[in-house]
This record gives C-alpha cells, structure tokens and sequence, in this order.
C-alpha cells in the first residue's frame, strides 16, 4: 500500500459535513462511508473521514475539544493564491468560517485559515516554487 494519511474528524452533522467538504473541493468515497462516516478525498494519498460522534467514540473515550479551542491545525497547498481565497469563500458559503485567523501575506507565501462547520481549523496557503 502507498504511503497515505487518514485524517479522522468528529462531526455532529454528517449531511452538513459531507456538503462542506465537497464545496471545497474534496470528493466523496463512497467505498469508506456509510451511515456514520464520509470519507472525503482531497488526494490520492489524503483522505479525511467525518464520524458522527457515536463512530467516534468507537476510537476513543477522550473528550471532545471544547468549543472554540483548538488542538490541531490542517493545512493543504494550493496552486495559486486566487485558489486560496476561492477557498476561503466556499468555507464561509457553505457552514463553515473564513478567516478564522487573520490572514497573512509575506509575497512568496499567501495563507487564509478557515474552520469546518464543526470549528476543525485548515490552513490554506500558496508558497511561491521560486
């Protein structure tokens, strides 16, 4: 098997999740989903599985993060900077939140945060190749 990463988020809402995600761009894997999960590719080696919060709690007992924190911080590369603001403006359309923390522009690298309707934070950023 190739290298992959699965990144697993709890969600409360698995309809709004799936749609959130697929506004961004990601693509439904109906193989890896059903009932309690949607797995969502953004490649062929990174997949993100949504679980309802009873799937979740088939991993683990930990508690859920309070409202508002945050544990982690994803981040996918775009290809342009245009892309990473298309992005942020689908976030934002679709449940989720834009700008979730300033956003920062140093010339060879452009980055917008934004937050899933569930407050799973991305970063979404272009870095200039040269």
């Amino acid at each position: 098997m190739t290298k992959s990463i699965f990144i697993s988020l709890p969600v409360a809402d698995l309809a709004a999740s799936t749609a959130f995600y697929k506004a961004l761009g990601f693509t439904p894997n109906p193989q890896m989903s059903d009932e309690t999960a949607a797995c969502m590719a953004w490649s062929d080696s990174i997949q993100v599985a949504l679980l309802s919060h009873a799937k979740w709690r088939t991993f683990t007992q930990r508690p859920f993060p309070p409202a508002g924190s945050a544990g982690h911080m994803l981040s996918l590369s775009m290809e342009t900077r245009e892309a990473v603001d298309a992005m942020s403006l689908a976030a934002a359309a679709s449940g989720g939140q834009a700008d979730a923390n300033p956003p920062e522009d140093h010339g060879n690298m452009y980055s917008r945060d934004i937050a899933d309707p569930d407050g799973h934070l991305w970063g979404v950023f272009w870095m200039n190749p040269a």
